[in-house]
């Protein structure tokens, strides 16, 4: 089953726009989702660069612990360990050394990167405590996806 994600600031395969990149305000853009199945207990997001001039993806953004009735995030997520909106979300680190949304900030001259936003619906609640990594996540997450899907933005710094 797979999970529609979109979003107000951009088509899935288009440009994120400036506001929501390190060039800009850096907030993080809003996010709406559909087709989360009715056994869903909770909601994961992670934001990754795979184009990074890196190892592994450039982590952008971990959050979880989002209730299963969640349609999406509102633009410019506060950079907190736990939310308020939505109610009791955690917010992990990222590859910025930080907590919460870093945007799109590649290279100059490096390309067009490509950034996932992929959601996952969860049969279980993980109950993980906040400040969690990309890689602590997805092995919590592990046996336990019943959908996912995802919205892909590009970026490219001259």
């Amino acid at each position: 089953m797979a999970i529609t994600i979109t979003s107000g600031a951009f088509r899935a395969g288009d440009k994120i726009p400036k506001k929501y990149t390190g060039e800009g305000a850096d907030v993080s853009p809003p996010l709406a989702w559909q087709g989360v199945p009715k056994e869903c207990k909770e909601l994961a997001l992670i934001c990754d660069d795979p184009n990074a001039p890196t190892s592994e993806p450039w982590v952008h953004w971990v959050i979880y612990g989002i209730p299963a009735d969640t349609t999406g995030l509102p633009e410019a997520v506060t950079a907190t360990d736990i939310l308020i909106t939505p109610k009791g979300a955690k917010q992990g680190m990222t590859d910025f050394k930080k907590v919460g949304y870093g945007g799109p900030m590649p290279p100059p001259g490096h390309g067009t990167h490509h950034y996932y936003f992929k959601l996952y619906a969860l049969d279980t609640q993980l109950n993980l405590p906040p400040k969690q990594t990309k890689k602590q996540l997805l092995a919590a997450m592990k046996g336990h996806i019943l959908a996912q899907g995802e919205l892909i933005g590009t970026y490219e710094r001259k």
